[in-house]
């Protein structure tokens, strides 16, 4: 993946403004352990967390979103898990 993504804080209500519809995805569980994702045009996708849905949002293309979600799916793309969240 070549482009970061980039973070809109969701305060800034840039998400809301452009009718984005947000999306679960169908592997979630009933624990709201997932992230939710809306479409923000023909080349931009808006990813958050659905236990924030008034908190940041993430913002790819839709080509390195599609990369990563292949990577995940491959096992090429491993989560990391920071220190402080291990250990609580």
């Amino acid at each position: 993946m070549s482009a970061q993504p980039r973070h809109v804080p969701s305060s800034s209500g840039r998400t809301a403004r452009c009718g984005a519809r947000w999306h679960r995805s169908s592997h979630s569980t009933g624990m709201n352990n997932c992230v939710e994702t809306a479409s923000l045009g023909p080349r931009l996708l808006a990813v958050r967390d659905s236990k924030r849905t008034a908190g940041p949002v993430l913002l790819f293309s839709r080509a390195t979103w599609s990369a990563f979600v292949a990577d995940l799916v491959d096992g090429r793309a491993a989560p990391r898990i920071p220190r402080e969240a291990a250990r609580n």
